[in-house]
């Protein structure tokens, strides 16, 4: 990416039929994670998430609950979707809304470029439409339904319900990219990942594409194609278009430049809209494609994908009223490998909340601290001579630094925490090994070593944790008399976070309150029956 490139990073936009639940809050936590990151890096950074609310699925819920559709998805965006990004502490910097003026404006913009350039013509479709996808599906795709489906078809891309659909339509020549995407796949190899969704997406293409219907003529509940009112944008050819028209695509070109192309993340189910569909209707409209698809996999519970008709929909309130924010966002984005399907319970959470946090991270600061409050009456001492124990961990810290900042570049934030924890063990074992409280009572010059030392190495940590647990290292970088002696945290670099020795001497350390309090098995338990 040019280095005068903003990084412009979008998730999906979520359909508004019902309330959100943690496999919804996992790729906007991944996405804010690593847009922090970004922004830690000293990049100018924009994070952009939001809500789909058109299409036949939120019409049927709105009508089911008796409702207007519009009156429906503003009160889910409003009493759910909007707070869930207060609820894990997201900083996205803007929130599309489809129902929204720009987004209806632009995505009109963006259908006449493609009528213009022939990219798209009227005709009829008959065939399978699968309401709960959204999505139109081929007969070499679907399937007699078993079990609870049985008398229903079904489509075998994910399991949805099919119904027999004819009408009138416009139709995108998405057969005329084949080839192109083709190219594009080889041409850049990372422009899907990881490996698993690229093969799969390869393999889709290569087994030809067919022209695309984009418009729906049987309801209303839609933006209405420019010249044509009887017909409403298809909603994922519509929903894709957020992407520009959130950035300025038909009402503010300068501002589309300056920030387009995107990373996008995705969930895997729906790569293929992304990294098919989406690159060619670009294309086709004389833009370049996104930097790149990045598909994760799904959350599991009891080894099933998470869905609010199987129950196990767990709302993102249940787990951070136990745990807090800090340890949710640390918890998802370290146990689980981004880009690949993890299971998740109550018990591993609490494992590591305790093993990491409360007695790895939490205790590392709270020692430190009390110690430099006993021996040296708060007040950072100087560090004497440097032995090869000192030098083990102020080489550690660097490589561990410059391996994170690897890690999140290449979309990997599991990988960067794994980094970023060896020097938390590090630091752990350092203390343990060089034992300051039995120093001090015969070398007080040593003991400040050892303690400045471990100081410094919770500044570097709070500094590249802060992507990830910002309340908890705020109050970290506090505690550290770091604001006054370096600045604000906010403006301390990723690149100079392992250079050693920038806390001065003399700098004011305070204890605070216990950054991660130990959490009693039967809260835990009451709250994993609840859900």
């Amino acid at each position: 990416m040019p280095a005068d490139k903003s990084f412009y990073l979008t998730t999906p936009i979520y359909y508004v039929n019902d309330a959100p639940h943690i496999g919804h809050a996992y790729t906007t936590l991944m996405g804010d994670i690593l847009t922090r990151w970004h922004r830690q890096r000293g990049e100018r950074v924009w994070y952009l998430t939001g809500t789909d609310e058109h299409g036949q699925k939120v019409l049927r819920k709105a009508e089911a609950s008796g409702v207007e559709p519009q009156a429906w998805v503003d009160r889910l965006v409003e009493t759910e979707w909007k707070p869930m990004l207060e609820t894990i502490d997201v900083a996205n910097d803007d929130f599309i809304r489809t129902t929204e003026q720009r987004h209806i404006d632009g995505s009109k913009a963006f259908w006449e470029d493609l009528y213009a350039r022939d990219a798209v013509y009227k005709g009829e479709f008959a065939g399978w439409y699968s309401v709960g996808s959204e999505e139109f599906v081929g007969d070499d795709d679907v399937t007699p339904g078993e079990g609870d489906d049985a008398g229903s078809m079904v489509s075998t891309l994910d399991g949805s319900r099919v119904e027999q659909v004819t009408e009138e339509n416009y139709f995108f020549r998405l057969s005329d990219y084949q080839q192109r995407l083709l190219d594009l796949y080889e041409q850049q190899p990372d422009f899907i990942a990881p490996a698993s969704s690229r093969n799969e997406i390869i393999s889709f293409v290569r087994r030809g594409l067919r022209d695309l219907s984009i418009s729906r003529s049987t309801f209303d509940w839609g933006i209405e194609v420019p010249w044509d009112d009887e017909h409403v944008m298809y909603v994922w050819i519509e929903a894709l278009l957020n992407y520009v028209t959130a950035i300025g695509y038909g009402t503010d070109e300068e501002r589309f430049e300056e920030l387009w192309p995107a990373v996008h993340l995705v969930g895997k189910d729906i790569a293929r809209f992304h990294a098919v569909i989406w690159p060619a209707m670009l294309m086709a409209a004389g833009r370049p494609v996104p930097h790149r698809v990045f598909a994760h996999g799904w959350l599991l519970v009891g080894g099933q994908k998470m869905s609010k008709s199987k129950a196990n929909g767990i709302h993102p309130d249940e787990l951070v009223a136990v745990f807090g924010s800090d340890a949710y966002r640390y918890y998802f984005a370290r146990a689980l490998t981004f880009g690949s399907d993890g299971s998740i319970s109550y018990e591993d959470i609490h494992a590591r909340y305790h093993a990491d946090l409360a007695n790895g991270l939490g205790n590392l600061a709270s020692r430190v601290s009390a110690m430099i409050g006993k021996y040296f009456e708060g007040s950072l001492p100087a560090a004497g001579t440097v032995t090869s124990a000192e030098q083990a961990v102020i080489d550690l810290a660097a490589t561990a630094v410059a391996d994170a900042d690897a890690a999140i570049e290449a979309l990997a934030p599991q990988d960067a925490l794994n980094s970023i924890w060896r020097l938390v063990d590090a630091l752990n074992g350092y203390l343990a090994e060089q034992a300051p409280w039995k120093v001090a009572k015969e070398d007080l010059d040593r003991t400040a070593t050892i303690l400045a030392t471990a100081a410094e190495g919770l500044r570097a940590l709070a500094v590249v944790l802060a992507p990830v647990m910002p309340k908890a290292m705020a109050v970290l970088w506090d505690s550290l008399g770091a604001t006054e002696a370096i600045g604000p945290l906010a403006d301390q670099r990723i690149a100079d976070a392992g250079r050693w020795g920038q806390l001065p001497a003399g700098t004011p350390i305070t204890k605070s309150a216990s950054l991660f309090p130990r959490i009693e098995e039967s809260k835990v338990e009451e709250s994993s029956a609840e859900a």
